[in-house]
């Protein structure tokens, strides 16, 4: 066992794999919103994070090879994850966390805003990107598993009965 271990490329393996689940899990505990919506300061952050772990997964192994062995493990460790979450749902539920509510018929959920690390002016710049002008005209807004903030308001339903009008007079006249 010890041979195993000192192997380099043995190492190199067993220290990615332990950076991958350590940041999974930091990813997890910290907040989806580093995944989908970064402000400067995560994209640094993160950034940093990869520049910091490289060395812990590789050593002193600088090699093409080093970084072709921790590779390799990333996408083999990443694609064993992404099956067992396909397989197993709670396993998924554990490692996506679950949809967060922030606005609820027009009013703010304070505590789906604290749990989320969200902020009032990210969850308003959301909203604008949907199209809605005030927080009175969301009937609800979640923050998604995967970081994402999706909207749903009366203006965006209208917005698309009127191009499905738009769209059927189209066809009409061209028929």
């Amino acid at each position: 066992m010890t041979e195993l271990l000192t192997n380099n490329y043995v190492r190199i393996i067993f220290s990615t794999l332990v950076i991958y689940l350590f940041i999974v899990v930091g990813i997890r505990l910290f907040g989806k919103k580093e995944l989908a919506q970064l402000s400067i300061v995560d994209m640094v952050f993160i950034l940093l994070i990869s520049n910091a772990v490289q060395n812990a997964m590789v050593g002193p192994d600088a090699t093409l090879t080093g970084g072709l062995v921790a590779a390799t493990t990333l996408f083999i460790v990443n694609f064993i994850f992404k099956s067992l979450q396909n397989r197993f749902p709670v396993f998924n539920k554990m490692i996506e966390g679950k949809a967060t509510m922030l606005i609820y018929k027009g009013k703010i959920s304070d505590e789906g805003l604290k749990n989320a690390g969200i902020t009032f002016d990210e969850l308003m710049e959301a909203v604008r990107e949907h199209g809605v002008a005030k927080v009175e005209d969301v009937d609800l807004a979640i923050l998604e598993v995967d970081g994402n903030v999706s909207v749903l308001s009366d203006e965006y339903q209208k917005h698309t009965v009127k191009k499905r009008k738009t769209r059927k007079n189209t066809i009409k006249t061209e028929a």
